[in-house]
């Protein structure tokens, strides 16, 4: 058994690693993980940038993964703490957008501003509990290559998004969308698909 699994499997253990990382009734890692940890643990591209007011709010427990010149703009804030962030190449996360994990964004993705993407439940459903304190139900976010994702849209826990798909602004999307489609509302429906026999893009 390695450190890292008898810290796991130790409660006490478990809440003392958790409180190295980060304050109590905090959710994002101390100084010295942010300074010391981050910068030299997590996976950068080549020719990648981080804009200086971006949160990221990264753990060396799971992965941050940001490839060769993507782009995290202003303000966005980034979360791993309970599952794996990993970014693609030539991808842009938008001005005030938040990526919570597990999420896995590919390449020549397009967040617009304000879009919120989080791999993250909490369980609702012992009403003598409030939902925070009733532990994370964690689904993987697929972002396949060249999707455009419209400002101020959200994405839902173990949702897939097809190849080359669009999310039309200010859409909510709580179902895996095809590739080569455009959704848009809330609940996000497809809008429109391309014709590959006809070379077109066909109004549904």
């Amino acid at each position: 058994m390695t450190i890292l699994e008898k810290i796991k499997s130790d409660p006490l253990l478990r809440k003392w690693g958790l409180w190295l990382l980060k304050p109590t009734n905090d959710h994002r890692p101390r100084w010295w993980i942010r300074y010391l940890v981050t910068p030299f643990y997590h996976t950068r591209g080549k020719a990648s940038k981080i804009r200086k007011s971006a949160r990221l709010d990264v753990f060396p427990s799971k992965r941050f993964v940001l490839g060769d010149y993507s782009l995290i703009e202003d303000f966005t804030t980034i979360n791993n703490g309970v599952g794996d962030v990993c970014i693609g190449n030539h991808t842009i996360i938008g001005i005030g957008s938040v990526v919570i994990g597990p999420v896995d964004i590919g390449n020549n993705v397009l967040l617009a501003q304000h879009v919120a993407i989080a791999g993250l439940n909490h369980g609702y459903e012992n009403i003598h509990v409030p939902p925070r304190l009733q532990g994370d139900n964690c689904k993987l976010i697929i972002i396949e290559d060249e999707v455009w994702i419209g400002a101020n849209s959200v994405i839902t826990a173990g949702v897939r998004l097809g190849k080359h798909c669009v999310v039309a602004a200010g859409s909510v999307v709580t179902k895996d969308v095809p590739a080569y489609s455009v959704v848009g509302g809330n609940p996000a429906r497809i809008l429109k698909k391309f014709n590959s026999t006809l070379n077109i893009w066909e109004r549904l």
